[in-house]
């Protein structure tokens, strides 16, 4: 039995659910949503602002795609009710990004500037010009996007220069010693 998939979705008021043939349509104050459900092997109801997934023969192979079918259900739940944000940091002397129509500047002591294309369903917003806020419905699409963008400049460990997630660790090495 699957820990994860025998726990219930519990649905905020704010948020619509609509469950037509194979597909779920959510649809909250942040945006909208839809996700395939495979029906083949798994049995999806809402009822009582609770979404239960359950599978249709325990015994077969299809328990391994249980947990993971609830587990990408709430993630959507929740992303069109609150959403999801996440913070990155630039450290480094010069480090500075801008937002210019549809492309994020980045700065990264390089001999060019970097420009990333914001995806449709992701929006940016930059503070201080050193603070990146990423924001959207989808939690697989805004962490692909701060993993590209920290993909730029990871964080060297001895000076501890370039992109980090806010409360990232990092720990600081020591340098050469005489």
């Amino acid at each position: 039995m699957s820990k994860i998939g025998k726990k219930n979705i519990l649905v905020p008021n704010d948020v619509k659910v609509e469950i037509i043939d194979n597909k779920i349509n959510l649809e909250g104050p942040k945006g909208k949503k839809s996700i395939e459900i495979n029906k083949e092997y798994l049995n999806v109801t809402f009822s009582d602002g609770k979404i239960s997934v359950t599978p249709k023969d325990p015994k077969n192979q299809n328990k391994i795609i249980w947990g993971l079918q609830r587990s990408l259900i709430n993630n959507a739940v929740i992303g069109v009710g609150k959403g999801y944000t996440e913070t990155l940091k630039l450290n480094g002397v010069g480090f500075r990004a801008n937002l210019k129509d549809k492309q994020l500047q980045l700065q990264l002591g390089f001999s060019h500037d970097i420009f990333y294309n914001i995806s449709e369903g992701i929006s940016i917003k930059v503070d201080k010009q050193t603070t990146i806020v990423i924001s959207g419905v989808d939690k697989e699409l805004v962490g692909k996007t701060v993993a590209d963008i920290k993909f730029y400049k990871p964080v060297e460990p001895y000076k501890q220069k370039g992109i980090t997630s806010e409360g990232q660790f990092i720990l600081k090495k020591e340098g050469k010693k005489k």
